[in-house]
C-alpha cells in the first residue's frame, strides 16, 4: 500500500527562529519533539548522516541532511515499512516559515495492519504536539491539539498491556 502522510504548520517567526529549535532535535534539550508525552527520538550520533536511531518502536537511519533546510530518515523497522520521513523547514517571508513533516512509503505485511489502524493514528498525534511544541515555544497563548478517543484508547491499552506508552 503507497502511504503519503502530509502535515504541516505555519509559524509567523523567521526562519532562523525555527531552525534553531530543530537544531536541538534528538538532543537532551529537543525542543521540537513532545518528550512529556511520547518517547523520545533518539540519534546515536545525532543529527548526522549514517546516525541511526527511532522512538519507540519506529528505526530509522539518517538519510540526508541540511541543517535548516531538512532532515530525511529512512525506515528500518517495523517490519513492512519501505520509504522515509522527512522534516522540511521552509521560508515563506521574512517573518513566516512553514514545518512541514512526510512520510513517503510503501507497507507491506503485518504493516497494511498496523500502519492504517494503529501506527498512523499515534504518528500523527506525535506529529500535531511536536508542532504545538515547536509553535508554542513563540507563543504567551499555549496551543495544544485534542488527541481523537482512538488514539487515547491506543494509548491506554499499550500502557495498560505493557507498563508503558509504546509511542
Amino acid at each position: 500500500m503507497k502511504v503519503i502522510n502530509v502535515h504541516q504548520r505555519i509559524i509567523h517567526q523567521p526562519k532562523s527562529a525555527v531552525v534553531d529549535l530543530f537544531d536541538t532535535l534528538a538532543s537532551k534539550n529537543d525542543l521540537v519533539f513532545a518528550t512529556n508525552k511520547w518517547p523520545a527520538m533518539k540519534l546515536d550520533n545525532g543529527l548526522t548522516v549514517g546516525s541511526k536511531g527511532g522512538h519507540g518502536p519506529i528505526r530509522y537511519t539518517v538519510e540526508a541532511y541540511s541543517s535548516g533546510e531538512f532532515i530525511q530518515f529512512r525506515f528500518s523497522k517495523p517490519r513492512g515499512f519501505h520509504g522515509f520521513h522527512r522534516f522540511d523547514i521552509v521560508a515563506l517571508d521574512i517573518h513566516t516559515t512553514e514545518i512541514r513533516h512526510i512520510i513517503d512509503m510503501h507497507t507491506s505485511g503485518f504493516a497494511l495492519l498496523t500502519w492504517p489502524l494503529v501506527i498512523r493514528w499515534l504518528h500523527d498525534a506525535l506529529i500535531e504536539d511536536a508542532f504545538d511544541k515547536t509553535e508554542n515555544h513563540f507563543l504567551s497563548q499555549k496551543k495544544t491539539t485534542r488527541w481523537s478517543a482512538w488514539v487515547k484508547f491506543l494509548r491506554w491499552f499499550s500502557l495498560r498491556f505493557s507498563n508503558h506508552y509504546v509511542w
